[in-house]
């Protein structure tokens, strides 16, 4: 997209969805770490910057079907484009994480220092050759403990993949029909509460079927269509989204924060019910997703110093993605070290990070700019 025609709220959209992602991952310590068991001030800050930064990967999809919505070339050109652009650094990266716990075993460092860079590594974990080669050969069918953030990569190409055929259905689709598709998206987003709360199975799911009434509505598609649906459709003043935001954003939190410390609090649950109030695809991190998509389209920014920033942030946006989760455990190390107090650790620690992550892959862009485009995206 050019400067004449750049969206400029979409570029600050895009730095909050990477700050809060971030902020996510050097919350880790604090929900998983022998800390957060031991010391219940940690939870508590996890809980509090936890909640507050759930709509990142929400705001990035909504970003996408902005950006995206509908295709405007031909299948071929779409994909080449766009799944090069993520496979290649997806792989490249995937390869580093994985090979690098048997990097420190052939340096000789303590399995350790795997431990405090990466949350969900364990208290001893392997640095021999066949685990990380196991790791390397399970890369096409899902991601491991040292490769956590690449989630949203294998839902990104999943979304690339649709995203012609979608495409296609919307360049016909009159006004009711998007809005039927989003109300009864919006039902689907209650299923895990009835999944939890009334039963296991919901609509039609057994054991020997997962694909019940609502599933072909549900999922990150409908934060696609969204995002495309509410691109120009804000007509209220800024004063008015602002209240009408945070009204949103109080309700998702409140919802979102109380149910995540009433399932910690409780003892022997399972990781899907400690997940259950923070998944994405659930209502009360939709309300806080929206509030935040409609509060940045009201911002207005003319510094060509920031205008700059901006740019340069997106470009290098995957690749701050990519590159973070190798400075998370460092920067909470740091500032652990230097002695932030606890409230504020969380917050500064995925400030350093991002500084370090930026400043790398613009480095790297401006070092060696061709290799960039397929190591950084």
């Amino acid at each position: 997209m050019g400067k004449n025609n750049r969206i400029v709220w979409a570029d600050v959209a895009r730095l909050t969805a990477i700050l809060m992602v971030i902020s996510i991952h050097c919350a880790d310590p604090f929900n998983v770490s022998p800390e957060a068991r031991s010391n219940s001030d940690y939870n508590l800050w996890g809980s509090i910057y936890g909640t507050f930064m759930r709509p990142c990967v929400p705001l990035f999809v909504m970003l996408t079907g902005l950006l995206l919505l509908p295709v405007k070339t031909d299948i071929g050109a779409f994909y080449k484009k766009r799944m090069l652009r993520v496979a290649v650094p997806f792989v490249v990266w995937s390869l580093l994480y994985n090979l690098f716990p048997w990097l420190t075993g052939v340096l000789g460092w303590d399995s350790s220092i795997l431990s405090r860079m990466f949350a969900y590594a364990g208290e001893s974990p392997s640095q021999t050759w066949e685990s990380s080669l196991h790791n390397i050969l399970l890369i096409p069918f899902n991601f491991n403990t040292y490769t956590v953030p690449l989630w949203y990569i294998y839902m990104l190409i999943g979304l690339y993949l649709y995203i012609p055929f979608f495409s296609a259905w919307l360049k016909q689709a009159t006004e009711k029909q998007i809005r039927i598709f989003l109300g009864i998206w919006a039902v689907t987003l209650f299923l895990p509460y009835c999944q939890e709360y009334i039963s296991a199975y919901v609509g039609g799911t057994c054991a020997w079927n997962d694909f019940g009434i609502l599933y072909y509505f549900s999922g990150f598609s409908g934060y696609l269509l969204l995002g495309h649906y509410l691109k120009d459709r804000n007509k209220l003043s800024a004063q008015k989204t602002v209240v009408l935001s945070l009204l949103l954003f109080a309700i998702g939190y409140a919802i979102t924060f109380y149910g995540f410390r009433s399932m910690t609090a409780r003892p022997d649950i399972t990781e899907r019910q400690m997940e259950l109030f923070f998944l994405y695809c659930s209502p009360n991190v939709c309300l806080m997703t929206v509030a935040c998509y409609l509060l940045v389209q009201k911002i207005r920014i003319s510094s060509p110093i920031l205008l700059s920033a901006l740019r340069n942030i997106t470009q290098c946006g995957l690749g701050i993605y990519m590159v973070h989760y190798f400075i998370v455990g460092l920067g909470y190390l740091a500032i652990d070290h230097i002695g932030v107090p606890l409230p504020v650790r969380i917050p500064a620690t995925a400030l350093f990070v991002f500084a370090a992550s930026w400043g790398f892959v613009a480095l790297f862009y401006k070092v060696w700019p061709k290799a960039a485009k397929w190591v950084m995206g």
